[in-house]
């Protein structure tokens, strides 16, 4: 489920809290409107809404945390392939072969990234090293360093490379989101609760329904960021892989 369809349906369970407040209200006797149970209502709607609004605001910080790790990830990745085209270059004619490797795996490797992140969480997935990987890491340590300086150069591609690697099991390792299912649903219980409230005891007139409409549309609003946020691979809002898979140019034939 997509998270435009999650924050439709999360508009219409707040503002159907409006509304059962409003069919709900008629039935009420008067002794049910007597001022002190008005108070005890607000007092019980204002500890929700404390709690909603802490709840709320750990959603979103925690979904901002989620993008920006993934975010800065892809830029990591992104750095290490740049880094080891650089020590290739400087280790001469004899690693053209391994950069044109190098080349090649990152079509795939950004297809398997951004494939994988679709993936819902819960589903079991198993990590499997590409053949591109393999290949490219072979050819790698195959290089037969002439000098010192070729050793050192092959030594630190070689663990550019691994860092590369660290950071992409990273990436698979934190597939999916990482808001629990329950405390969002939660979190949408006590909205529509006050929502409830809301209209138990004031008379619904035009104002007063178009203010819920707008503050229940806030609130969905705020789960679509909390989602888009925490699946940064998809979505409106989703990482771009442009860069990554134009890190490098092609070799001069």
């Amino acid at each position: 489920m997509n998270a435009l369809l999650i924050s439709l349906l999360v508009f219409a369970v707040i503002f159907g809290g409006a509304l059962v407040g409003v069919f709900v209200r008629p039935l009420l006797s008067e002794s049910h409107l007597h001022p002190d149970s008005k108070d005890v209502v607000k007092l019980a709607t204002g500890l929700i809404g404390t709690l909603a609004a802490l709840v709320l605001g750990l959603l979103i910080a925690s979904a901002k945390s989620t993008f920006d790790q993934k975010t800065n990830q892809v830029r990591q990745l992104t750095t290490s392939i740049i880094v080891l085209d650089d020590l290739l270059t400087q280790y001469g004619p004899e690693a053209a072969g391994v950069r044109n490797l190098l080349r090649q795996s990152i079509q795939p490797l950004a297809n398997r990234i951004w494939r994988e992140q679709e993936i819902p969480t819960g589903k079991p997935v198993h990590f499997q090293s590409t053949t591109e990987a393999w290949t490219f890491e072979n050819e790698l340590e195959r290089l037969s360093p002439k000098d010192d300086v070729q050793r050192s150069q092959q030594s630190r591609a070689i663990q550019a490379f691994t860092d590369g690697a660290q950071i992409r099991l990273q990436l698979f390792a934190q597939t999916g989101g990482s808001i629990p299912t329950p405390f969002l649903t939660i979190l949408v219980f006590w909205l529509g609760a006050i929502f409830v409230s809301f209209t138990l005891f004031a008379r619904a007139n035009l104002v007063v329904m178009a203010s819920l409409l707008v503050c229940a549309l806030s609130f969905a609003c705020a789960i679509f960021l909390i989602l888009e946020l925490d699946n940064p691979f998809t979505g409106l809002m989703g990482i771009s892989s442009a860069t990554l898979r134009s890190a490098l140019s092609p070799l001069n034939p």
